[in-house]
């Protein structure tokens, strides 16, 4: 896959938006402490978009220079017949990469097919090595499911394989080196994430409990030598890497409180139900999904509201955790 359209997606600060995450769901076989409530809702079947109205969103970004899609959740890979849409868009001319983001539990059945259909690269959530904890943060999971699909995963060929952490004080922040140790032993990344402030919790108090990211580089550089691979760019996302000379594994860090990251900023989101989100911290949004049930609008219509909607991005985000969070939705409502 190789992009020869000139990218038309411009917002009005200058920055180049190339970057589609798209979400194909906002459930989740997991209830995270960070990312969902206990007791969800989720959007209606009739609210939702079908996999051909996400197909054709992802279609018109990529005619106006899109390069990269990553398909995110809630957990993407519990959405019914989702390989029809992954097949779809590997097979989509002009798109660069089409990468995904998992909570691994469908990867032990699922790495194999996505791989052959075109998926490059996979980010995988992994908080914890300890079975018990691991299903206190993610209240339902199962730690040998998550790692037996990473295990899947490395050995079918993916170009980069990437863990997700995030690090809560109090609950998982003596796991650090744990969890670099086991992504050098199988050779991938690992990114660390603060927690980001999305939805109302009652698990823990995000003001308390976050755990910076430069405190968890000094850690880990005190074990693992870190060697820093320069900024990031538009191309390589928010997240800051650093390599290992002993290791092919890479260690990043992706930090909207303590190092922020706008400036940067190369993406919008599609939630499920169809509102291209500008902003992760911000409420900026166009609902595509009325353009797309209207029955006068065509391609041409829905290529113009992606422009129009790049006129309204945000320039920054202002994450602020002393009080209620300014953004009521929740992650798995976001699109990861």
């Amino acid at each position: 896959m190789s992009s020869t359209a000139a990218n038309t997606l411009i917002d009005p600060f200058g920055r180049r938006v190339d970057y589609l995450r798209l979400s194909v769901t906002d459930r989740c076989d997991f209830r995270c402490v960070y990312c969902m409530a206990e007791d969800m809702s989720f959007a209606p079947k009739a609210e939702i978009l079908t996999l051909e109205e996400l197909a054709q969103v992802a279609e018109a970004f990529v005619d106006l220079g899109g390069r990269k899609i990553r398909l995110t959740g809630g957990e993407p890979l519990i959405r019914h017949n989702v390989m029809q849409l992954v097949e779809r868009l590997g097979a989509l001319p002009g798109l660069d990469e089409l990468v995904l983001t998992t909570n691994g539990s469908q990867l032990a059945r699922l790495a194999v097919p996505l791989r052959e259909a075109g998926v490059s690269r996979i980010n995988i959530s992994l908080d914890s090595l300890r079975p018990r904890r691991f299903q206190q943060l993610t209240r339902i999971g199962h730690l040998e499911q998550v790692v037996a699909g990473i295990d899947t995963a490395c050995a079918a060929g993916f170009e980069r394989l990437r863990l997700n952490a995030v690090i809560l004080r109090g609950r998982n922040e003596d796991e650090v080196l744990d969890l670099v140790e086991f992504a050098r032993e199988r050779g991938i990344d690992i990114a660390f994430i603060e927690e980001m402030p999305l939805g109302l919790i009652d698990e823990h108090n995000r003001a308390l409990t976050l755990a910076g990211s430069d405190a968890l580089r000094q850690q880990i550089d005190a074990r693992y030598p870190l060697i820093p691979q320069g900024d990031p760019t538009g191309s390589a996302g928010p997240a800051r890497f650093f390599s290992m000379a002993d290791s092919t594994s890479r260690v990043g860090f992706i930090s909207p409180h303590s190092n922020n990251f706008c400036h940067l900023c190369n993406r919008v989101r599609l939630t499920v139900e169809g509102k291209l989100l500008l902003c992760l911290g911000n409420e900026h949004a166009v609902d595509l999904r009325a353009v797309l049930r209207d029955p006068n609008s065509d391609a041409q219509a829905l290529k113009q509201a992606l422009r129009d909607g790049l006129m309204i991005k945000p320039e920054k985000h202002h994450f602020d955790l002393s009080g209620e969070p300014q953004i009521l939705r929740f992650m798995n409502a976001t699109g990861g």
